[in-house]
């Protein structure tokens, strides 16, 4: 359930949810007390403010920069033409298990990976974000670095992780002009965004890498 309040913290804010806020503040204060003082800034935050001026932010932090993006294929492979066959892994992975995304967002959109794990049993759940949460990490931290009201929620993601983050390299630049212009092709005369630079983290490694 935990993964489910969390996918629903990290979506935009609508009137739907943001109304269950007091329903979803009994919960983690019942069921998760280790989380209650850690969200209670974000939760109190999300009181203060009009759906609006809630959404405002959320395009602000999430929209408008890479380095807060929700989707974590882009952290690991930028525009490489490796990212579409990973959205297909992906999907791949929830349908067989019986999950079948039901709006237009990507696969690799955080709120909907954190959806599909609150829908497949504890084991399994904590086995896939242990692949994923070396991403994850890397969003918090770059939320933190940025006193991002939203940190607190992201790091709550990380803490449900068995296994400890790694650090994380994340794509390269994803424009090819400037990417040509920093370092040149390589001496195969390959353009740099299309060679090898980054060593993926393994995400559902027998079927996909992210």
């Amino acid at each position: 359930m935990m993964f489910k309040i969390l996918s629903i913290l990290l979506s935009y804010p609508r009137s739907q949810w943001l109304g269950q806020l007091a329903e979803i503040e009994n919960y983690i204060r019942q069921q998760h007390t280790d989380f209650s003082g850690s969200l209670a800034p974000f939760l109190t935050y999300l009181r203060e403010h009009d759906e609006i001026e809630l959404q405002e932010q959320y395009v602000s932090t999430f929209d408008r920069g890479r380095s807060h993006s929700l989707h974590l294929f882009e952290h690991l492979h930028g525009e490489d033409r490796a990212r579409g066959q990973a959205m297909v892994d992906l999907l791949s992975e929830y349908q067989s298990r019986g999950f079948e995304p039901k709006d237009s967002e990507l696969p690799d959109y955080l709120p909907l990976f954190l959806e599909f794990l609150s829908n497949v049993d504890v084991a399994e759940a904590n086995s896939l974000l242990a692949d994923a949460v070396h991403v994850i990490a890397y969003l918090a931290e770059n939320l933190r670095k940025d006193d991002s009201v939203y940190a607190p929620v992201m790091e709550a993601v990380v803490t449900l992780s068995p296994v400890a983050p790694e650090p994380l390299q994340a794509a390269p630049v994803r424009n090819m002009d400037e990417a040509l212009e920093m370092f040149g092709p390589t001496p195969e005369g390959i353009e740099p965004l299309l060679s090898p630079t980054v060593q993926p983290v393994q995400f559902f490694p027998q079927k996909n890498s992210l």
